[in-house]
This record gives structure tokens, C-alpha cells and sequence, in this order.
């Protein structure tokens, strides 16, 4: 992964906006990965994150069980993450989303609940949340869930097994069209 530079090194303009725009303490500007032919950058993800319906089809599995398969798919693009899918709360299988203690609260999206997602004889505690009342803009989450993908044995999107956004409280699910550096790895902490 690229180290932090005092400038940006972008392929073009690409990313300048975003990087020129934002404040970071000395030297811990990130150096956003050139972006190859069917790629984006999390660089050009917007703040405040937007939100966008695509059309691919979502699998997670976990104990063994496929929990959710699903082409009814949302994510939110925020600069410097990768996206976060949020699936239809109907589309889980039935009893694999449990309330679980404690909430959140996002500076866009406003309070989160956790769940707890059972698979097989796995329960993964805290491993979702959803938004029962989004922030305006974000309403279309209401009835959706997304998961922390290093809890659960396996998701994919459109076939493609995801890794997870680096940082513990961090919900990004990275494919390979999607260019870093990322939210979350070590050094990232003044971004």
C-alpha cells in the first residue's frame, strides 16, 4: 500500500478535487492508487456519502448457511471508503438478523442499531446494523442491513469474494474494482 505523501500523486485531476479540498495534518496526505480501466477510487467518492441502487447480485454466508442472496442492492460511496452494501432486511433468511445490544450514530445517516447475524450454529455478535430512521437523503436504508464482511465466512459480489475495509469499526467491503488507499489502515487515523 502507498504511504502517506506531503502531495497528492493522481493520474490527472481525478482525485484533486477531493484531496485539495480536504485538511490533513502535515505529511499524512494519502497518495490514491492510479485507477486502471474498469476501476473507480474511493478518492472520488463524494462527502457526505451518496447513495446509489446497483445491480449485481450479493451472497453472504456464514456457518455454513447462505444467509442472503439478493440482487436488490444498495451501497454508500464515501470518499476514502470502500462501499458499504446495504441489503434488504426481507432478503436474510429467517431468524438470521437478531437485536443486539448498543447503537451508533453517524454524522450523515444518524443512529444505527446493531444486530446480531446467525448462520448454521454461528451467531456473529454486533455483525450488522441498520438506520430505523436514516437522516434525510438516506430514507432508502430504512429497511436494509449491512454487515461487518470479517465476521461472516464468505461474501461476495457478483461472484467476487470481498475483503474487509481495514479498522475494526469499519463496514467497506472491497472488490477489485475498487482503488484505495483505504479508511482504516494503519496511518490513516488523520485522514
Amino acid at each position: 500500500m502507498p504511504r502517506p505523501s506531503a502531495a497528492p500523486q493522481c493520474p490527472g485531476d481525478h482525485c484533486a478535487a477531493a484531496l485539495r479540498n480536504a485538511a490533513y495534518p502535515r505529511g499524512m496526505r494519502p497518495v490514491p492508487v492510479q485507477v486502471r480501466p474498469g476501476q473507480e477510487s474511493v478518492w472520488d467518492y463524494p462527502r457526505p456519502p451518496r447513495v446509489e441502487a446497483i445491480d449485481v447480485p450479493v451472497a453472504i454466508v456464514l456457518g455454513g448457511e447462505r444467509v442472503v442472496d439478493t440482487r436488490d442492492v444498495v451501497r454508500v460511496l464515501e470518499t476514502s471508503h470502500p462501499p458499504v452494501y446495504y441489503l434488504p432486511i426481507a432478503a436474510f433468511a429467517a431468524s438470521s438478523l437478531v437485536p443486539a445490544a448498543g447503537s451508533s450514530f453517524c454524522e450523515f445517516k444518524g443512529s444505527a442499531r446493531y444486530l446480531d447475524v446467525r448462520g448454521g450454529s454461528v451467531l456473529a455478535k454486533r455483525a450488522g446494523w441498520n438506520y430505523p430512521s436514516p437522516a434525510a437523503g438516506f430514507e432508502v436504508l430504512v429497511d436494509r442491513v449491512a454487515v461487518y464482511a470479517g465476521s461472516m465466512d464468505e461474501c461476495t459480489v457478483d461472484g467476487e469474494r470481498v475483503t474487509p475495509q481495514p479498522g475494526h469499526f469499519y463496514g467497506g467491503w472491497i472488490t477489485s474494482n475498487v482503488v484505495g488507499p483505504f479508511k482504516g489502515a494503519a496511518g490513516s487515523l488523520g485522514w
